[in-house]
């Protein structure tokens, strides 16, 4: 695991008050700072050079906390590096046209839309096209999970709380989803399919 003295010589860390030539004191907000480096590295996985532009999301103090989310959740997306399939894009130009978002001329602007366009494309190359139809769906079925979000990130009590339950909660959230995601697919598979054997192939 990263040292402090390592946080610190990449700058992830502010300083602490010499206390000695070889000691220096650090303050509860060091302590915050650092349970959100290790979450963003450990937890997220994100490289240095990401843990870097997510805490300078954070520390834009002259945002609303909606656009800091949004800052956020852009610096902890990371683009893939597949290459964008021309109809992937439009598949995802059209949901946002059909979500009646407006920002996504360029779906290489954002690392949020580069994500879903690059997963879309994986999947036209492996004979799915028509993975996009989930995308409407998907949509309706995350407002839930994401009122669920706000309501926990709505809970802190300071701003900064709301920052790290907004940076932790997203990354930890990551990997539930994906756990409680097959725990859904368990019980209704049991419903829609059943335990017999599969039928013949078509």
């Amino acid at each position: 695991m990263p040292t402090i003295k390592y946080y610190l010589r990449e700058g992830l860390l502010p300083a602490g008050v010499l206390t000695s030539p070889n000691q220096a004191h650090y303050d509860d907000e060091h302590l915050r700072r650092l349970r959100l480096v290790r979450a963003l590295a450990d937890v997220g996985g994100l490289s240095i050079a990401s843990v870097r532009e997510v805490l300078a999301a954070i520390d834009t103090r002259d945002e609303s906390l909606h656009n800091k989310l949004g800052a956020v959740q852009e610096a902890i997306s990371q683009p893939s590096a597949v290459e964008l399939d021309p109809l992937a894009i439009e598949d995802v130009q059209g949901f946002f046209a059909r979500q009646g978002e407006t920002e996504c001329a360029d779906v290489t602007e954002s690392n949020v839309t580069h994500m879903l366009a690059a997963a879309l494309s994986v999947a036209r190359s492996v004979g799915h096209d028509q993975f996009r139809d989930l995308l409407d769906p998907y949509l309706e079925g995350l407002k839930i999970i994401a009122q669920a979000d706000l309501d926990y990130i709505a809970r802190q009590s300071t701003r900064d709380d709301i920052i790290e339950a907004m940076v932790v909660g997203t990354l930890i959230g990551d990997t539930v989803l994906k756990a409680v995601r097959r725990l859904a697919h368990a019980q209704v598979s049991r419903d829609v399919i059943g335990d017999g054997p599969v039928g013949p192939a078509s």
